[in-house]
């Protein structure tokens, strides 16, 4: 049996959201009866004496909690916008994330950026 740092759990899907020196990751994985659940992972960079290191926190949202755990993420985040924080424009953090992957991309074109299988 594979060993997918989670006792043989075969990951079916991953999405990955860089921000600043944290990378969250979400992955969908399945259990032996082919049941499915999400673990949510933060990584964030440490120094080291010999480099660095990752230190991880890790979440498992199970399939009956999933719409509790959507409802009440976006209750909070939607009080921290419109009660806590109404002045703040928060597509803000996105633009300047385009701006910055443009700058960083300058200079190559689609093509260039795309995997060749040659």
């Amino acid at each position: 049996m594979e060993d997918n740092n989670e006792k043989g759990r075969e990951e079916i899907y991953s999405e990955r959201v860089k921000a600043g020196k944290r990378t969250y990751f979400f992955d969908v994985k399945a259990t032996r009866s082919n049941d499915y659940y999400l673990t949510i992972t933060e990584s964030k960079r440490k120094p080291r004496d010999d480099g660095f290191f990752y230190e991880k926190h890790k979440i498992f949202l199970y399939k009956e909690d999933f719409n509790k755990f959507v409802a009440a993420l976006n209750t909070t985040v939607n009080h921290v916008k419109d009660e806590l924080m109404p002045d703040v424009d928060f597509d803000q953090f996105d633009r300047e994330h385009e701006e910055s992957h443009e700058v960083a991309n300058a200079g190559v074109s689609d093509s260039d950026s795309e995997l060749k299988w040659d």
